[in-house]
């Protein structure tokens, strides 16, 4: 008689989420992800023999992890520490140092591996453990900016609020430019591939002139709505809105009226011109939306369009190779319809974790803004 396969094992609250992204990072180590792969596998009841198949280990590293988080959950899956004799060098005494800026007689402003262990006199692996150990990264940098916005959580509110859960009889769209698209060209002609030798072209270029796209996501579907302007100001963002009303007026309600259209942009000056303040008025339907000042990345196309859609042109968008003094073919290309977009998968081609697109985290009066998924 066959063995019966060992029950689903029942994961602790909260702990799927977690779960989900070891086992889809690409920067956590490989046998976390596999540790992961495998709880994931046994709470869907599978049987101890076949996860061992699909994971590439033995039937007992399979039963060992799972009897690892049944009694500690995610912290046993951690690495246990290692045998041997007692640590000499203090590691939290590293990171210490790693804290301090560098004498002024290195000439430096950060700290390498190789620079604190010359200084401390240690050997730079060790040092490299103790930064991993720690989470200490001292060769990056990010930004960071407030929002001052005293309409934050409102508009915040109103924002996620139509992502989440967009009124009923209305089309949500998230309407974006991209300027400055700047058709670049090498001063002499591109010394084409050989034998031996790799294709070169010239270090310095030509510019001939620049461009603006603007995009209309529609978040239900993926659809986008682009218009190339060769200017960004009030005058062509009018236009493209009125192009983004004119696309939208055959969706009819059951009565045989119009959809609403509600448009999420952010708070670029061309947005609160008052010509457009004035068309607005005389179409109600078209509803706008403002997301915080400096907030602008809760606009989905920002983050979506530079990613997910393949004929989306870069900031500089090259020429044919040569030097040539114009493109006629540069908007014709630009205005090649986009395809939709993939709203039910993010970049890594996975279904999206099902959690909110952003969370609200008010901390002395200050919105940050986490991007939780991109595909949805």
């Amino acid at each position: 008689m066959a063995n019966r396969p060992a029950p689903a094992l029942k994961l602790r609250e909260g702990d799927r989420d977690e779960l989900v992204r070891l086992s889809r990072s690409s920067s956590v180590r490989a046998g976390l992800a596999q540790r992961a792969r495998i709880v994931l596998l046994a709470a869907e009841g599978v049987s101890n023999t076949v996860i061992a198949q699909r994971v590439g280990v033995s039937r007992p590293t399979v039963i060992g992890w799972r009897e690892r988080y049944q009694a500690r959950g995610l912290a046993g899956l951690e690495d246990e520490p290692r045998t041997g004799r007692p640590r000499t060098v203090d590691h939290a005494g590293i990171v210490t140092a790693t804290l301090m800026p560098p004498p002024k007689k290195y000439g430096v402003t950060h700290w390498s591996t190789r620079l604190l262990a010359r200084h401390l006199e240690i050997g730079d692996a060790t040092v490299a453990k103790a930064w991993r150990d720690y989470g200490v990264q001292p060769w990056r940098s990010r930004s960071f900016r407030f929002s001052t916005d005293p309409l934050l959580e409102a508009k915040v509110v109103d924002v996620v609020g139509l992502y989440l859960n967009p009124p009923e009889n209305a089309i949500v769209l998230s309407v974006d430019e991209k300027s400055q698209i700047q058709a670049l060209d090498r001063t002499m002609p591109i010394l084409p591939l050989q034998p031996g030798l790799v294709e070169r072209r010239s270090h310095d270029y030509v510019r001939h002139g620049t461009t603006t796209l603007f995009a209309a996501l529609e978040i239900a579907t993926g659809k986008v709505t682009a218009a190339v302007k060769p200017r960004h100001r009030h005058q062509e963002f009018l236009a493209f809105l009125k192009q983004v009303e004119r696309g939208y007026r055959h969706v009819l309600d059951d009565k045989g009226n119009p959809l609403e259209l509600h448009l999420v942009m952010d708070n670029y000056a061309a947005h609160k011109a008052p010509a457009v303040k004035a068309w607005l008025a005389a179409n109600p339907r078209v509803v706008c939306h403002f997301t915080p000042t400096h907030a602008s990345c809760m606009n989905l196309p920002r983050s979506v369009l530079p990613h997910r859609t393949p004929s989306h042109p870069p900031r500089r968008l090259r020429l044919r190779q040569g030097p040539q003094r114009e493109d006629p073919g540069l908007h014709r290309r630009l205005e090649q319809p986009m395809p939709p977009l993939r709203v039910d998968q993010n970049r890594r081609g996975h279904p999206p974790i099902p959690s909110k697109i952003y969370r609200e985290d008010f901390r002395r009066g200050t919105l940050v803004l986490h991007q939780a998924t991109l595909g949805r």
